[in-house]
């Protein structure tokens, strides 16, 4: 019921009712402040009620079909505590820094010999790199006394030796698929710290008897910064401290000998260093260089004298032949030279190929000589024949050879001739050689009453065109 009054009556705390008709009697901003208030009473009324705080956890009810275990990988613990104090300590300075030198032992596996370089003069090399020192800043407890193994990110807080190769042209450490470093650290404080590098160094070779040769090249290791004073390289276990694979072989060299040296380096401005080298003598094989080099150089020489057994006469076969296997030589020494470096003294390979080219080019100049020498005597011959002209009014002088019987007039013919070029009377059944100038007219007719007989030349060759008659 609603009063007269327009009030709507109360029902009740907050639980009023009022008709249609008295709310929209009611002015905008009251209805407005209305509606507000009623929705913070719906909302607060389906907010869930939260729990006061006993003290107490809340125990689940046990179940017998199932229990489940808590997951410890979620649990989080603090932070660990390092067993190594890497900020406690400044590993700029070395071990016992202001004490005696620090021992730092070395050991090389060498995993393989990649190439020898002649013309560079230089060797490529894989190996294996580990050192060992006890650096007590590094020591940790530890009730299984087991080590410590870490990758190369710890490297760059600790310190480490400073080795470097001397003589080195190129070198790298691997980092496929990381960088290929490792370093074990002890509960007492020893350390190893293992590298694996490609490292391309100078040798020193001496190709006096290439390619019968034997070259030794070093790989040096020392030292960069600290002195024998502040640290002493020393291999660790001596000969034994370099391991080779026997697998390692090189296509033109045989490795016959890998050992072990060390020394003392002295520079002028620093002082003494610790200076290791590893050394390997390699034997170069043969085989190769006698069938690229020798056996064709050989050849050439022997094609060279067949020009000895060509009629001089050959001219275009003979001089082709001498400078095809005087440019074949030229070929050899120049690609024997372009493998090798430009040395100022003599090989072995060298004087072999240059007697071999002697040889040939003096077959050429052979041939030279002996047609120079042919041409000056058909040069005298044809003088001679132009000082001492034909008799008789003949064309030609032949040297006629009388095979058989003849008559007495055709002796007597002769009589105009000297007596030297006549046979003695005992000879003259078997043949007379006499000397006759012809003409055409003459030796046709005196060839139907000679017997057989043969014209030769002057100087007793036969000329092209005559035969017998």
């Amino acid at each position: 019921m609603v009063k007269p009054g327009g009030i709507c009556p109360a029902a009740g705390p907050w639980k009023a009712a009022c008709s249609i008709a008295d709310i929209h009697r009611m002015p905008y901003f009251s209805r407005l402040i209305l509606f507000l208030f009623c929705l913070v009473v719906l909302v607060e009324s389906r907010k869930p009620k939260k729990r006061r705080w006993t003290g107490q956890l809340e125990s689940s009810k046990p179940s017998h079909l199932y229990k489940k275990n808590p997951d410890m990988t979620k649990i989080r613990h603090g932070k660990p505590q390092p067993l190594l104090r890497v900020d406690d300590h400044d590993f700029t300075m070395r071990p016992a820094f202001g004490g005696p030198a620090i021992p730092v032992g070395v050991d090389v596996q060498v995993e393989s010999l990649d190439s020898i370089s002649e013309v560079d003069m230089d060797f490529t090399m894989t190996l294996y790199l580990r050192h060992y020192w006890k650096d007590e800043r590094l020591a940790f407890p530890s009730a299984s006394n087991k080590s410590m193994t870490f990758d190369g990110r710890l490297v760059k807080k600790i310190w480490v030796p400073d080795v470097f190769f001397v003589h080195s042209k190129r070198s790298f450490i691997h980092d496929t698929t990381t960088d290929n470093i490792m370093l074990r650290v002890f509960p007492d404080g020893q350390v190893l710290y293992s590298m694996r590098i490609t490292v391309t160094a100078m040798c020193n070779m001496d190709f006096s008897h290439f390619p019968l040769d034997s070259q030794t090249c070093s790989l040096e290791l020392e030292s960069y910064a600290y002195t024998d004073e502040d640290l002493m390289l020393y291999w660790k276990n001596g000969d034994e401290s370099l391991k080779t694979d026997e697998k390692i072989s090189l296509s033109q060299f045989l490795i016959q000998k890998f050992h072990t040296t060390s020394r003392l380096a002295f520079y002028s401005s620093t002082g003494w260093y610790n200076r290791l080298y590893i050394n390997f003598t390699l034997r170069r094989h043969i085989f190769f260089f006698l069938l690229q080099t020798y056996f064709p150089a050989t050849l050439m020489v022997m094609l060279s004298w067949v020009s000895f057994w060509i009629d001089r006469r050959a001219v275009p076969a003979r001089v082709s032949l001498g400078i095809t296997t005087v440019l074949t030589m030229s070929t050899i020494i120049t690609g024997v030279n372009a493998s090798m470096p430009r040395v100022s003294y003599i090989k072995a390979v060298d004087i072999y190929l240059w007697v071999s080219f002697v040889f040939v080019f003096l077959s050429v100049l052979e041939y030279a000589a002996v047609n120079y020498l042919t041409t000056v005597q058909e040069r005298k011959e044809r003088k001679l024949q132009e000082k001492f002209p034909c008799m008789c009014g003949m064309l030609h002088s032949r040297t006629m050879m009388l095979d058989g019987s003849y008559s007495e007039s055709e002796a007597n013919s002769l009589a105009g001739y000297p007596r030297s070029h006549i046979l003695p009377e005992e000879e003259r059944q078997d043949k007379i050689v006499v000397h006759l100038a012809l003409s055409n007219e003459s030796s046709s007719s005196r060839k139907k009453g000679l017997l057989k007989g043969q014209c030769l030349p002057r100087d007793s060759e036969a000329m092209p065109g005559e035969g017998n008659f």
